[in-house]
């Protein structure tokens, strides 16, 4: 038997999650005010579906504010956008309410997670552009705080994306459709030495016994717009260099790629297959869709919201990484040379 949802016993009171749970916590914190009426019909509603809040629910500091902070870089890559909506849903499914800001630079990224701009807040997960342990430099966060995604951060709790294994994935993938000469667009990581994705299409080929050609591979800007990899496309056609595919750093850069192969006359997946990663929706609609790799957004939040709630109903004990593994979803993008 399914578990009841606090999402359930707010339908049946028709009210929202946000209500439900300032309800059952007792009704103190935050700025929500309920009525006695809607009140009743909250107790009533959760007494007749049988709800029982998680034991993790119940162990939240008295007092708290039940709220969570959730970080993302910027909202127009359709990643981020999903992850914050997926965090968001999982969050309410606990009974806590969401508070969603902007990380534009690695400054206001480490202030988030110190606390110095989360004070309102009783935990912060951050889905990190910038995160690392040097940014940090030694200091501690103020309030319990999960990493979703990025280079795991030496003492935060964190839910490991499979970069590398999905981008090995979709690089064992197009040799096995008989591509050979495979780009790599549009990694700005690459640089800065710790591009986990760079690293999968690196090992990919050396598993078929290619090295990798720097002339096929574009470091890029900026990875999280499609002009980004429109930019880069229309550069590496230019530069004369010989592919017959390309393996695409996000799902932005490679439907910009896929415009400029289009302008081009460059037929995909006939001349050039491509690939991108993060399996967004829009992925699944352009012309033709797009073969890309899925982290697992769904297990990834719900993940990160199990290890902050536990951290919020008191676990102690040294940082914990997990990982949630990536899946390969194959479209006409890259079918067979």
């Amino acid at each position: 038997m399914n578990r009841v949802r606090l999402a359930d016993v707010a339908a049946r009171a028709g009210v929202s999650t946000a209500t439900v749970s300032h309800v059952l916590r007792g009704g103190g914190g935050g700025t929500i005010r309920v009525s006695e009426t809607t009140a009743r019909a909250v107790r009533h509603a959760a007494q007749e579906l049988g709800y029982v809040p998680s034991a993790a629910a119940r162990g939240l500091a008295a007092g708290s504010s039940g709220r969570v902070a959730i970080m993302v870089p910027y909202l127009y890559n359709p990643y981020f956008a999903h992850m914050a909506q997926t965090l968001i849903l999982a969050l309410e499914e606990r009974g806590m309410t969401t508070t969603l800001r902007l990380a534009h630079d690695a400054e206001a990224e480490r202030d988030a997670v110190l606390g110095r701009t989360t004070g309102d807040v009783d935990g912060v997960i951050v889905c990190p552009h910038f995160l690392s342990a040097e940014m940090l430099d030694g200091a501690s966060p103020a309030r319990p705080v999960v990493q979703v995604g990025g280079s795991p951060t030496e003492g935060i709790d964190c839910v490991v994306m499979g970069e590398q294994e999905g981008m090995v994935a979709a690089a064992r993938h197009l040799l096995a459709r008989g591509r050979r000469r495979i780009a790599y667009v549009a990694d700005p990581w690459i640089r800065r030495g710790r591009s986990e994705r760079f690293e999968g299409y690196r090992r990919g080929l050396a598993e078929h016994g290619l090295e990798v050609d720097p002339a096929l591979v574009i470091e890029g800007s900026d990875w999280d717009r499609r002009g980004s990899g429109l930019d880069a496309m229309v550069g590496l056609l230019r530069s004369g260099a010989e592919i017959d595919a390309a393996i695409c750093v996000n799902d932005a850069v490679a439907v910009g790629a896929l415009r400029a192969l289009s302008r081009a006359g460059v037929r995909v997946p006939g001349d050039v297959a491509l690939t991108g990663f993060d399996a967004t929706e829009e992925a699944a609609f352009t012309s033709p869709p797009l073969t890309s790799v899925d982290p697992g957004v769904q297990g990834m939040a719900e993940l990160g919201v199990e290890m902050l709630v536990a951290r919020l109903a008191g676990e102690a004990g040294p940082a914990r990484r997990v990982s949630a593994p990536p899946q390969l979803v194959i479209r006409a993008s890259t079918a067979s040379a």
